[in-house]
C-alpha cells in the first residue's frame, strides 16, 4: 500500500470554538458537566457537526486462533475461542449481555479461528486461514494474509457505515492472543517484553515468565522491521491485524471508534503508527487490568473514561462506555440553553475542578 491509502481527515478549528460556544451557553456553569463536555466536543468534531447524533451502533467482536499456543503461552484449552463464539452467536457471555443490554449490534467476525462456523445472521467470515502460525518457529502470517485481514477488517467497517452506522466498538476473542499483543506492544512501544506481559487468562508466575522468554526469542529469531505491517505479520494475529484495518477505516469514514481492552489496543497501536490522526476518532473505554494496558494507554497519551478492574476482553469495556457517550451528545445536541430555559445567563460562572464557583 501506498501512504495516501492511510490519509484520516483532519478536525475543523472553527468549528471546535463553535462547539465550545454552544457547551458554553446550556444552562449550567461552564464546563460543569466535565468529561461528557469533552466527550460531546470529541464526537461533535468527528462527525463534523454541531448536532451529533449515533445511529445504528454496532460491536464487533473478532476472534482467531493462535499457533503460539504450542509454547504454552496460555493455561487454556484453544477450542474455548470456537465455543465462545458459539456462545457469543447465541447472545451469550460478557458481550452478547452487554451488548443488548446497552443496544448495540454485535457481530462476530471469524477472521481465523481453528473451525468450520455454519452460516449466521450475526456472523461475518472473514476466516483467513485457521489460526495463525507459531510465531516462535516461523512468522505468524505472510505478509499477504496480514493484508488480507487488515484489509477485511477495512471492508466490514465500510459496510457498516454503508449501512448508517457512525458509532463502533472493537473486541476481540482468541485463546492465547495476549501474547501477540505482548509482542507488538513491546515492539512498538520500545519496551521490555517484561514490561508488557501478563497472566492474560490465568498464567502463573512461572507461565508469564514462559511467556516472555517465548516472545524475547521470537523476536530475537525474526527481528524488528522498520515497517508495522511486516510487524504485525511476523507477531500478530488476524483478529489483531483485523482490528486495526477496522479501526483505520473508520476513521476514514468519521465514525466514533470504542476501543476496548488490551488486545483491541493492540490493534490500535498498530493503525496509529499508520496514521496518528486516528487517535483522534477513538474513545477509550477503560483501563484493564492487565499491566501492559496501562502502558499502551499511556503511549497513546490516552485518558480511559473508566477503571472497573475488566480484564474479559470481548469488547466489554466498550460496551460499557457506551451509555457514557449517548449522554455526552445529548448534552449538546438536546440540552436547554439558557435562552431556551429562560434562566439568567451565568456563563461567566466557571466550575473548576476542585468544585468551587468562581466567577471569570
Amino acid at each position: 500500500m501506498h501512504q495516501t491509502d492511510f490519509e484520516i481527515p483532519g478536525f475543523s478549528d472553527d468549528l471546535r470554538e463553535a462547539i465550545q460556544h454552544k457547551l458554553d451557553n446550556k444552562a449550567k456553569p461552564v464546563g460543569s458537566l466535565g468529561r461528557l463536555e469533552s466527550l460531546a466536543k470529541q464526537v461533535a468534531l468527528i462527525q463534523n457537526s454541531l448536532t451529533p447524533q449515533l445511529n445504528n451502533p454496532v460491536m464487533l467482536t473478532v476472534a482467531a486462533d493462535h499457533g503460539i499456543t504450542a509454547e504454552g503461552v496460555s493455561p487454556c484449552p484453544v477450542e474455548i475461542t470456537w465455543q465462545q463464539v458459539h456462545n457469543f452467536l447465541s447472545g451469550g457471555g460478557g458481550i452478547g449481555l452487554l451488548s443488548r443490554a446497552y443496544g448495540m449490534d454485535l457481530h462476530v467476525v471469524d477472521a481465523g479461528v481453528n473451525y468450520d462456523f455454519n452460516a449466521h445472521p450475526k456472523l461475518i467470515d472473514a476466516k483467513v486461514a485457521k489460526g495463525s502460525r507459531n510465531f516462535l518457529q516461523e512468522p505468524a502470517m505472510s505478509d499477504e494474509e496480514c493484508m488480507q485481514a487488515f484489509n477485511n477488517g477495512r471492508s466490514i467497517v465500510a459496510s457498516f457505515h454503508e449501512k448508517g452506522s457512525n458509532i463502533i466498538g472493537f473486541g476481540e476473542m482468541g485463546i492465547g492472543n495476549t501474547t501477540p499483543a505482548s509482542a507488538l506492544m513491546s515492539i512498538i512501544c520500545k519496551l521490555p517484553v517484561s514490561d508488557c506481559v501478563g497472566p492474560g487468562a490465568g498464567l502463573d508466575n512461572e507461565g508469564v515468565l514462559n511467556k516472555c522468554r517465548v516472545i524475547e526469542q521470537a523476536i530475537e529469531k525474526h527481528g524488528i522491521s522498520s515497517s508495522v505491517l511486516q510487524n504485525l505479520a511476523r507477531f500478530g494475529g488476524f483478529e489483531i491485524a483485523t482490528i486495526a484495518g477496522g479501526m483505520f477505516e473508520a476513521a476514514t469514514r468519521r465514525m466514533v471508534i470504542l476501543v476496548d481492552g488490551f488486545i483491541t489496543t493492540a490493534g490500535l497501536l498498530v493503525a496509529q503508527e499508520l496514521n496518528r490522526k486516528v487517535l483522534d476518532y477513538c474513545v477509550f473505554a477503560h483501563v484493564s487490568d492487565e499491566q501492559g494496558h496501562q502502558k499502551m494507554l499511556a503511549y497513546m497519551q490516552a485518558n480511559p473514561l473508566l477503571s472497573f478492574g475488566l480484564r474479559l476482553g470481548e469488547g466489554t469495556g466498550a460496551a460499557l462506555a457506551y451509555p457514557m457517550i449517548k449522554g455526552a451528545v445529548a448534552v449538546l445536541s438536546e440540552m436547554t440553553s439558557f435562552e431556551e430555559a429562560q434562566v439568567i445567563n451565568t456563563s461567566h460562572i466557571r466550575f473548576e475542578e476542585k468544585g468551587e464557583l468562581q466567577s471569570s
